[in-house]
């Protein structure tokens, strides 16, 4: 497995352990729809949360927010429209961004963008 690869799946499982402190019910995870993938869905207060995890271990390539481009957010939306049509009892969709920051595998960094886009 890559490095790359290796920082992402650590990011993502951060990322659950952080939602999870805060509450939510983790849903699904790595959920597919084709080719477009929703790295958490997970459930508070009535709000489904489509959740995208970045993750870098350096700024050289900017905040990991920041690589949620507008195709991203347009994945995002085809998969969550997707679920909400087998899973009706969710009702109302929220895109949420969690941007990680390691320092030689150390979290420097969590943030959660709740309402990132729509």
């Amino acid at each position: 497995m890559s490095k790359h690869s290796k920082i992402g799946i650590k990011g993502e499982q951060l990322a659950e352990e952080f939602l999870l402190k805060k509450g939510y019910t983790i849903i699904n995870k790595n959920w597919r729809h084709g080719k477009k993938e929703v790295d958490i869905i997970a459930f508070k207060d009535d709000i489904l949360a489509i959740v995208e995890v970045k993750t870098r271990s350096g700024l050289a390539f900017g905040f990991p927010e920041e690589a949620v481009n507008t195709r991203k957010q347009q994945h995002l939306r085809d998969a969550a429209l997707a679920f909400a049509d087998q899973h009706p009892q969710y009702r109302n969709i929220r895109f949420d961004i969690i941007s990680v920051s390691l320092s030689r595998g150390t979290v420097t960094e969590i943030i959660h963008f709740e309402e990132a886009f729509y």
